[in-house]
Parts: structure tokens; sequence; C-alpha cells
């Protein structure tokens, strides 16, 4: 397996105890600081979707999915700026001497975009002129380069671009009042007139322009798979508490130790193997598209389906695992500080994003028995 090469002064272990350390920090300012993303491009995470070509270590999806599922058992916020780390597969659009001049620096480049809604963009000699307001930028306080989304034409067969600015072009707005995923830093974009080149726009999912196994892999569907695994890093630390605290902690009413009581064994144990199951399908059929792709054959729509599968179930499934635990912790689970509250609300974000909603599993059910499917830029 593949791994991120290190520098010999970080290791992504040196990372993940850093923000035990700092992650009620992130959470209480509601963002991942520049400092600590410059720790997670010391650990490799930033250059992991890097083409080859100018310096960067892509990884293969599953060894990436396994490194940011580590991250959000420690804090699931950070694991969802992490996950970013893949959206340069989106960058690998733009024309070859973009990506030249966008990785002349090194290959350790953080994109955030607020690309939603779309907002129209004058079309000028050389590009467009940029206008408006975006929402949801996560990760947008320690990125390099932004994005937003603007729409399309007849050469992006109607679907939209995004436009990349430097920092210094665009306003943050720190709008940021969330139940779950706090520390995100999923703040409104501000840009105010600015020209952007042609050639410093994409279309999201669109053709690559680098030949680079990474970039034959079904993008949208590893965007979804990049939060979905949050949710799983999220699950993994509600099933460790209980097992944890059931195992050394009476009940406030002098009964037996949870781990004494048959209900709590028989939940805990349904929910391990839920979520695994979960889990198992989740990588198995990352493994599978990415063999496809290393075979240098296309990944099929049948196997782009069970990706995006594969991805809302596993977000679904993380949350319920959450939901579950706290059904089985007793009244101590419904205070505001108890530990358990901050996951609940980190895994409802994953399985609420567009990418991982309810009806993918109408697009996916539809794709599997032969018909399109039945929602927008699902392949």
């Amino acid at each position: 397996m593949a791994q991120i090469q290190e520098s010999p002064a970080t290791t992504l272990e040196d990372v993940l105890a850093e923000l035990l350390e700092r992650r009620q920090e992130f959470r209480d300012q509601r963002y991942v600081p520049r400092d600590f993303v410059t720790r997670l491009k010391e650990a490799g995470v930033y250059r992991s979707a890097t083409p080859e070509r100018f310096g960067g270590e892509p990884l293969p999806p599953a060894d990436f999915l396994r490194i940011v599922e580590r991250i959000s058992v420690v804090d699931g916020s950070t694991g969802w700026v992490a996950s970013f780390g893949s959206a340069l597969v989106y960058l690998a659009a733009l024309p070859v001497e973009t990506q030249a001049e966008l990785y002349a620096d090194g290959p350790d480049v953080c994109f955030a975009g607020g690309l939603f809604p779309v907002q129209r963009a004058e079309p000028t000699a050389s590009g467009f002129l940029v206008d408006g307001r975006w929402k949801f930028a996560s990760g947008s306080m320690g990125a390099d380069v932004l994005g937003v989304g603007i729409p399309g034409d007849d050469t992006t067969a109607g679907k939209p671009r995004t436009a990349l600015l430097r920092p210094e072009q665009v306003k943050i707005v720190q709008e940021w009042d969330v139940v779950g995923m706090k520390g995100t830093g999923s703040f409104d974009l501000v840009v105010d007139k600015v020209e952007v080149p042609r050639e410093w726009t994409f279309i999201r999912g669109g053709e690559p322009t680098i030949d680079e196994p990474l970039y034959r892999y079904p993008t949208l569907a590893y965007a979804s798979q990049v939060l979905a695994v949050v949710g799983a890093g999220v699950a993994r630390a509600a099933l460790d508490f209980a097992t944890e605290v059931g195992s050394g902690r009476s009940g406030v009413t002098g009964a037996p130790k949870l781990a004494d009581r048959a209900y709590y064994r028989t939940g805990l144990a349904e929910a391990e193997a839920t979520m695994r199951s979960a889990r198992a399908y989740f990588y198995e059929v990352t493994d599978e598209a990415w063999r496809t792709v290393l075979d240098g054959d296309p990944v099929t729509p049948e196997q782009n389906a069970h990706l995006r599968l594969a991805s809302t179930h596993l977000a679904k499934t993380a949350a319920e695992t959450v939901n579950r635990v706290i059904g089985l912790s007793g009244t101590g689970a419904i205070a505001n500080d108890h530990p358990l509250q901050w996951l609940l609300g980190d895994a409802l974000v994953p399985q609420q994003h567009a990418f991982l909603c309810p009806a993918m599993y109408d697009a996916a059910g539809a794709v599997l028995m032969g018909h399109p499917p039945t929602v927008p830029g699902f392949q």
C-alpha cells in the first residue's frame, strides 16, 4: 500500500497528537488555522492529489481516505478540512500551463471553494468579471487558492465553471453558526469585481489535462467519498468512547456498569457490526474501481454507482451509529458538554451534504438497473 512521504521532522502521528490538544481551539474559533494546515502539509496531506509532474505524491484513493478517516477520529472538523487535500483532482482540468504556475512554489497547495450559489460573471476579452457572494467555503482560512462558482456556457455543456482567485482577492465573511463540524471554517466568500483569466477557470469534474491514474478515477465520486469517510471516523470515535466508558463506569443510581448490562453489550456489538459492514463495502468498491483505472480501463457506470451508493450509505450509517451509541449511554449523554454531543453534531453533517443526500440511493438504483441516473452530476 502506498504511503504519504512524510517530512523526517513530521509524521502523521505527530500531527494527530497536536490535534488532540488543539481541537477545542479550532471548534471555539470555528476554523482550522493556517499554521495547522501547514502541519498537515508537512505530513503530506496536501500533495496527495498533486500531479507527479509537478512534484506531487498522488495516493491511491483508499490510502488517502484512510488518512482522512484517522484524522476524523480525533476531530471531524479537521478531517473535513484535510479531506480537501483531494480537491486538487478538480484542478487537473486546468490548462497544463496554469497548473505549472499554480505549483511553481511547490506541490503542497491547499484549495478551498465556495461554489454555490453560482453567481453571474460578465465575460471579458480575456476571461470573466467575477462579483458576488458564495457559501460553504470549508477550509477557506488556510487556503492558498480559492474557487467560486460562475455559470457555464456553450463550451461547458451548460455545466458551471469554477473561477480561481488568490486569498488577497477575496473577502472571507465568518458566518458559520452550526451544531456540527463547527471548526471547518465553512465561511462565505465575497468577491468585488475581480477579472479572472479564462485559463484560471475549470469545469468541476471536467476532462483532465494531466494523464496520470488518479485523474482517471471518477472525480465527483471521489468528492463524495472524502466527505463520507469523515463520518466514519466520527462514528469510530463514538464506538471507541462507548467501549471505554462502558467498561469502567457505574450509573448514577448505583446500577451495574454499562458493560454489565446485556442491552448495552448487544447494542454496541450490533453497532460495531453495522458500521464495519458499511465501511467494508465502501473500501471494497474503492479498491475495485482503482484496479480498473490501473488496468487502463474506464470506470464503468455501475462501478461509479457503487462508489456513490457506498458513500451515501457510509455517511448515513455513521450518523445512525452515533445516535445509537447515545441511546445506549444513559442520562449523562444529554449534557451539552458530553463528548457524544460533539460527535453527534459532527456525524450529522456528512449525511446532509448534497453529494450524500437520500436522492443518491435512487440515482444509484437507477444506474444499477440500466437506467440513466436521476440526479444531475451523478456521473
